[in-house]
């Protein structure tokens, strides 16, 4: 049998938080223990950073590593295999651009992240999508942390152009919310889930051509590119869908369970 690196993105693939469920159905957990059982390693593909994982994803033996905040930090097997802090000079004039145009900014490091007390629309924003906020870092200097990716919420579209003007930064990448315009990330442009995986393939020793990834978002697009196979979700967008190999059932219909069952286990249900 031959070994394969199984990577997973969590929203929209292995969750739907826009219909309130943080958590995995029993038939995905079931599924991708199956696969471990059968001897493939399985890992998370997230723009998340490892503060805003659930416990089900850190602590219940599910997974063997993490590909975080789109491939700026790498865990495998419990360690830090690769981690990039973007320059603290170019953090603070991030810092200074948000806070000139009155936008809500939390920083993302490779094990903390990072809120302003008083930043009462980001803090209930992750609070409404399930993500424990008491986990945070409150009180900081930006003198003293690493921060690998950013996150914003604007109280107006595009927060007052200030949107636009960090997505000109160079040497940065962003995606901003296209229906409202008022969310934003940002991190550094040469990283993305498809270097991240490629860090985590070295660390296991698995090469390209034996790696598969499920995801939906266009975050996606850059891993779909990069693994062995790729497989969007049925509810992915129109553009993630086009640089996949298989299209699965979507994340309410348990799309994993069944892309892993047909086509890694080639096993009928």
């Amino acid at each position: 049998m031959t070994r394969k690196a199984v990577f997973f993105d969590i929203d929209g693939t292995l969750i739907n938080i826009m219909r309130r469920r943080p958590q995995m159905t029993e038939r995905t957990r079931q599924a991708i223990l199956e696969l471990r059982r059968a001897g493939h390693r399985t890992l998370i593909a997230s723009g998340r950073p490892l503060v805003y994982l659930d416990d089900e994803l850190t602590t219940q033996g599910l997974f063997d590593g993490y590909v975080l905040m789109n491939g700026a930090a790498v865990f495998v097997d419990g360690h830090c295999v690769y981690e990039q802090p973007l320059p603290r000079a170019r953090v603070r004039e991030i810092v200074a651009l948000s806070e000139a145009h009155g936008v809500e900014y939390i920083l993302q490091g490779p094990r903390q992240v990072y809120l302003r007390p008083e930043f009462h629309g980001l803090e209930e924003f992750y609070r409404g999508i399930g993500i424990d906020v008491g986990r945070f870092v409150r009180s900081f200097s930006l003198e003293d942390i690493d921060v690998c990716k950013l996150e914003f919420l604007a109280f107006e579209a595009e927060g007052g152009g200030a949107f636009r003007q960090l997505l000109a930064l160079p040497g940065f990448a962003g995606l901003m919310d296209p229906y409202h315009k008022k969310n934003m990330e940002l991190y550094a442009a040469d990283v993305s889930k498809g270097s991240g995986i490629l860090r985590a393939l070295e660390a296991l020793a698995i090469p390209v051509r034996d790696s598969i990834a499920f995801g939906d978002g266009l975050n996606d697009i850059e891993m779909m590119q990069t693994v062995g196979t790729s497989v969007a979700m049925g509810n992915a967008q129109p553009e993630v869908k086009a640089f996949a190999r298989y299209t699965v059932p979507g994340v309410d219909e348990d799309g994993v369970a069944w892309g892993i069952s047909h086509l890694i286990l080639h096993r009928d249900e």
